[in-house]
């Protein structure tokens, strides 16, 4: 669960509702029409956009990385690999059939070490499966940066139907006040939708993916070193370039300690 995107959201709508109390009556703020409008009008045209595969996958991709992916830490990733890398030059590549490892994709490339799979093999079955997998993560980025795009388009749509049917009735003053501000909740729903929801998941998404992208990588080198047999020092050196300058050392410290 990614606390922080459940957070933004809920405090977001939250100061949002406040300030709307604050200063009228909730009510005015709603209107079913400028809902559909919105909401459906952004559905729609994106659907136009993307095959109705590529549509559902983004918003399942979307959802389920935004609120419950979690990427592992690369410190722990080189750690695992650390581990394994010396059991492997201890007892072989068979002897890591049954050592516990959470992340799938590692698994998976370790799995294929037990079971003798060329080297080369591994390295593009693992590869392609990276490529796939990120492709899949970027589709979901595109769908929501596509819904960010529309909603404030479909509030001024919106906010334009309602000031014709505003001015096309200007024979009762009395209406205008209430009429224009019933054209312009359009135009909210939108932004919120757009600055609230849609765009800062679209960025999420962009941000979770580099950090997927940099994992994967990191567990391709780190099942190539186990296979052939690598030192693990010279592994720590070889994985710990995908840490920060500031997080690199601290590997080698820790196994000197112990």
């Amino acid at each position: 669960m990614d606390l922080a995107t459940i957070l933004g959201l809920v405090l977001g709508f939250t100061l949002i509702i406040l300030a709307i109390i604050t200063s009228s009556e909730l009510s005015t703020f709603v209107d079913i029409a400028s809902v559909l409008i919105v909401i459906g009008g952004t559905f729609a045209t994106a659907l136009i956009k993307f095959s109705i595969q590529g549509y559902l996958t983004g918003i399942k991709e979307g959802i389920a990385t935004a609120f419950f992916d979690r990427n592992d830490n690369p410190r722990e990733i080189i750690a695992l690999a650390n581990r394994l890398s010396r059991i492997a030059r201890r007892n072989g590549l068979l002897g890591l059939e049954d050592e516990p490892i959470d992340n799938p994709f590692f698994q998976k490339g370790v799995q294929m070490c037990v079971d003798g799979s060329a080297p080369e093999f591994i390295q593009e079955v693992l590869q392609k499966e990276m490529l796939m997998t990120l492709d899949r993560k970027s589709i979901a980025e595109k769908v929501f940066r596509a819904f960010g795009d529309l909603a404030p388009a479909f509030g001024m749509i919106g906010t334009l139907i309602g000031l014709i049917a505003m001015l096309s009735n200007l024979d009762d003053p009395s209406a205008l006040g209430p009429g224009m501000a019933l054209a312009l909740v359009t135009t909210l729903y939108g932004s919120v939708m757009a600055q609230l929801i849609f765009i800062p998941i679209a960025d999420k998404l962009e941000m979770k993916s580099d950090l997927l992208r940099n994992n994967m990588a990191l567990i391709v080198d780190s099942v190539m070193g186990i296979y052939n047999g690598m030192n693990p020092q010279v592994l720590d050196e070889l994985l710990e370039t995908y840490l920060p300058e500031y997080q690199r050392g601290a590997m080698n410290m820790n196994e000197e300690v112990e």
